[in-house]
């Protein structure tokens, strides 16, 4: 395959394989059945594009095979007449996912998101399996954002299909009244989509600026749509502030800077003052949620000078907030180190041996040990095993090895 027709093909895998699984979902009401033919018409056109060229409408022509490859799984599996003719039935939109409805809705993505964040799920299983199933993460990346196992969120993905599927739970586009129910699912895919596009779960690259400007136009138009609802200028706002400094975050050979020894002057101005513009919008509101918080303490940081410029009691306060409103073994330790760099060393390490007592952490490898140089050094060899980038795992080799040279 040329490169050309390779790119081709990952391009409309990013651009289509959400409308084509929707597609199939609404024809068949089968999700597995959707993504397994879907990834088949994904198969044939890297057998077929590079004889006969790309289409010129990519996504129909894979919706197209896709449909047709899920009519001879059904035929073939079909034991009653009522199935045939089900089968027979079906038909494929002239522009899949583009069927009029009245939810005001013009952003098609965002469209098939809020499809998808069905509030009859639980929150958890509403944005994992949008995350899967729309926008093409895998299961395990879908396991690190929830720290879960892989096996862990495979059998909680397939529950909610067949919660789905039991509860003949329509897939359909929700009008515009019922949107506020399934917007805190919407928010939580966008976040979660970013974050993989930020800190990626494996690969070579810790970076994936794909995901990344996907998600940020997403949540603009998030907000446009539903001006009046903070949390969501607040998530645009967040995604904003921690964008502005990506190009910072890995060195010319690609391995991890953190975040005191990034060059400032490189950080992306515009998006800050964006930033800080979208906060102060949704902060004036009077209704302070969880995104808006975070995008608070990432404003400490994107706006000030240097690392001593920092207001770390700030961020321990609005940490102390977060975990309030956001109950999490993360944000607790965040706000340990918050609170060590503001109070001191010790008070921050009381926080953090709480949390080590508790084992809420065991398996993040970004758990800290502060000032402890022995312990540190057991921390990052344990880390390795868990690091799941190249960019990581080369700057936990580094901070091993500072951890246990000599003095």
């Amino acid at each position: 395959m040329s490169p050309d027709i390779g790119e081709a093909v990952a391009e409309a895998f990013r651009q289509e394989w959400g409308r084509v699984v929707a597609a199939l979902i609404g024809m068949t009401g089968d999700w597995d059945l959707a993504e397994e033919c879907a990834q088949d018409a994904f198969a044939q056109a890297m057998k077929t594009w590079p004889r006969d060229g790309v289409p010129r409408r990519p996504g129909a022509w894979l919706t197209t095979v896709a449909r047709n490859r899920a009519l001879d799984r059904i035929r073939r599996g079909a034991t009653e007449t009522a199935r045939l003719r089900e089968a027979a039935t079906l038909s494929v939109p002239s522009d899949p996912g583009l069927d009029a409805d009245d939810s005001g809705i013009t952003d098609d993505r965002l469209r098939l998101i809020f499809t998808c964040c069905h509030p009859a799920l639980s929150l958890e299983a509403r944005v994992a399996l949008t995350l899967r199933t729309l926008a093409g993460l895998t299961t395990a990346e879908i396991a690190r954002a929830f720290m879960v196992s892989e096996e862990t969120m495979a059998k909680r993905l397939v529950r909610a299909k067949h919660k789905i599927r039991d509860a003949k739970i329509p897939y359909r586009v929700p009008p515009a009244h019922l949107l506020p129910d399934r917007t805190a699912g919407v928010l939580g895919v966008l976040y979660l989509l970013f974050n993989e596009g930020y800190s990626a779960s494996v690969g070579a690259d810790l970076v994936r600026q794909g995901l990344c400007a996907e998600a940020i136009r997403l949540a603009r138009a998030l907000s446009q749509l539903m001006p009046d609802e903070p949390e969501a200028q607040g998530l645009l706002a967040l995604m904003f502030f921690h964008d502005a400094r990506r190009a910072t975050r890995t060195d010319g050979a690609g391995d991890l800077v953190r975040l005191e020894d990034q060059d400032r002057s490189r950080w992306d101005r515009g998006e800050i003052e964006e930033g800080t513009s979208v906060l102060d919008a949704a902060l004036r509101r009077g209704r302070p949620g969880a995104y808006q918080v975070q995008a608070a303490i990432a404003a400490c940081h994107a706006t000030a000078a240097d690392v001593a410029d920092t207001d770390w009691a700030e961020i321990a306060a609005l940490y102390g907030e977060l975990v309030r409103l956001v109950p999490s073994p993360v944000v607790e330790l965040n706000r340990a180190v918050a609170v060590a760099m503001a109070d001191g060393l010790e008070a921050g390490l009381a926080l953090v041996r709480a949390l080590e007592e508790s084992g809420t952490l065991s398996d993040y490898h970004l758990l800290p040990r502060l000032g402890r140089r022995d312990e540190a050094a057991a921390g990052f060899a344990e880390a390795l095993d868990l690091a799941a980038t190249d960019a990581e795992r080369r700057f936990l080799t580094r901070r091993l090895a500072e951890a246990t040279a000599p003095d």
